[in-house]
């Protein structure tokens, strides 16, 4: 009798065949001790992407989502192709990991632990501060003023968790960055799909903060490790301008307009102060702050499109 446990990984592609081979020989000595069935949901890719998959993992399911339906839409369409599993490790294309990984995340859970996430080191082995805060006024502010680094180190100032010593031990956080994370069957029936209004970014922490408010925690486990190669929202000022307006939204949903309005401007002064400084995806981001209009525009593919850098 197989009494291991069946996890899906579940992997939204977009024009990601350069990551593909890299990324399913990682599995094998990553999901060790687990059954695994392994679901991309590819969102339309113009590239080999699918002829990766079927080359590399031909016994993957692939879900062909018709277009650009954006992270969390690709989401909830691999978790839904899986079926009935015991855990779903949502994994971003460009995530190696390392042996024992999964079995690692899975052994953690609990009934009131609904989201583990591992330890993670960027392409050179260095550790990504991927621990995160819920965002308040006070944490926008210490952002624009100190700098996420700076602020980090301070649990009342900073939104992303910087101190080393905090990914030493295993304990609860409020989110974590959402290039993997396994989330068990349980959860995932108590808490529902991701919301795919978030076209492209905070859709995880929408996700893990709606966890939260049903009673469970995300734990970090750093006996479970990664690697994470990180794209490319930091420098493409199209896909900055998103992440910032979303974060936005994601804080107006749960806030009223005053601390709304308050969040908006420590985001302001954080992104114009940077545009001074000559940052082409802050000035971007900016830009789309100013206009009241621009914010409230739909946001998918086309409006990545058009904004301008």
């Amino acid at each position: 009798m197989n009494t291991m446990p069946r996890v899906a990984i579940c992997v939204v592609t977009y024009n990601s065949a350069l990551l593909i081979a890299d990324l399913v020989s990682s599995l094998g000595r990553g999901t060790e001790g687990v059954t695994l069935s392994l679901v991309f949901a590819d969102n339309a890719s113009s590239d080999d992407t699918v002829s990766e998959i079927e080359r590399h993992a031909p016994h993957a399911t692939v879900v062909h989502n018709g277009g650009n339906l954006g992270y969390a839409a690709g989401v909830n369409a691999a978790v839904r192709a899986a079926g009935q599993q015991d855990a779903y490790l949502i994994l971003n294309a460009d995530v190696r990991l390392d042996p024992g990984c999964v079995l690692a995340l899975y052994e953690t859970l609990t009934p009131d632990i609904g989201i583990v996430v591992p330890r993670l080191t960027d392409a050179h082995g260095i550790l990504i501060s991927s621990q995160r805060r819920a965002p308040t006024v006070l944490r926008a502010w210490g952002d624009a003023i100190l700098g996420a680094e700076r602020a980090g180190r301070f649990p009342q100032l900073g939104e992303i968790v910087t101190d080393p010593k905090a990914y030493q031990s295993e304990h609860t956080t409020d989110w974590a960055e959402g290039s993997t994370q396994l989330i068990s069957a349980d959860c995932w029936r108590m808490c529902g799909e991701w919301d795919e209004s978030y076209f492209l970014y905070s859709e995880e922490t929408e996700y893990d903060l709606r966890v939260r408010d049903f009673g469970l925690v995300t734990w970090y486990q750093p006996r479970a490790t990664a690697q994470h190669l990180e794209g490319g929202s930091a420098g493409n000022p199209r896909q900055w301008s998103l992440l910032i307006a979303n974060r936005i939204k994601l804080f107006g949903a749960d806030h009223g307009r005053a601390s709304t309005l308050a969040f908006w401007c420590a985001t302001m002064v954080r992104e114009g102060t940077r545009s001074l400084l000559g940052r082409r995806t802050s000035r971007a981001a900016f830009r789309d702050l100013i206009s009241p209009a621009r914010l409230r525009e739909p946001r998918g593919p086309q409006w990545l499109a058009d904004v301008k850098v």
